[in-house]
């Protein structure tokens, strides 16, 4: 039996490695991480992981090798079979659809997780509040993710680590293209 590669492209799939696409994931997980896989690892996916009948398979090879067959429509092909295969035909459109919505028409997730944070009187340093909604691990990191401009707030770009912010009930905030947190004041 042949080891599958991860997403990285490199190493064997391993969850330890934080390469892999777990069958248990919700859809949208699953859809996104097949769709970070490397074009030339495609093909050894759609061989190994689906049930797709080999005449199929060969079709898809050989549009893919001559140029015919765009990787991205593959790879939107793929991860609709992924989904499909471990969830049902209806989360992988949806999964689809979100994946459309977010990372071609760059519109905000459906399902952002939100964040309840206390009403606060003054400003608060960016990195500590991308800290506070779990959008990254530490300050450090936070700082890195601003000075890099992955950070956005109302989906206006902060590129300032020292910037203080004052923080808003409904603020939507965003750490790169898949981390977001709505912040809500208690009631």
């Amino acid at each position: 039996m042949p080891i599958l590669e991860g997403l990285d492209g490199v190493n064997k799939m391993s969850k330890s490695l934080g390469n892999y696409i777990g069958i248990n994931e919700p859809p949208t997980e699953i859809y996104g991480k097949a769709m970070s896989i490397p074009d030339e690892l495609m093909i050894r996916y759609y061989e190994l992981v689906t049930d797709m009948p080999i005449d199929e398979l060969e079709d898809i090879k050989k549009g893919y090798l001559e140029g015919t067959l765009h990787p991205r429509n593959l790879k939107m092909r793929l991860a609709h079979t992924l989904v499909r295969l471990y969830h049902d035909r209806d989360s992988a459109d949806a999964a689809q659809a979100e994946f459309v919505k977010v990372f071609q028409q760059r519109d905000l997730p459906t399902d952002i997780p939100e964040v309840t944070v206390s009403a606060v009187e003054e400003a608060v340093w960016l990195p500590k509040l991308l800290v506070q909604c779990g959008l990254a691990t530490s300050n450090s990191e936070a700082k890195r993710a601003i000075q890099a401009g992955a950070v956005k707030i109302n989906g206006e770009k902060f590129t300032d680590a020292d910037a203080q912010i004052t923080v808003n009930d409904n603020m939507i905030i965003q750490n790169g293209k898949r981390k977001f947190a709505k912040i809500v004041f208690p009631v």
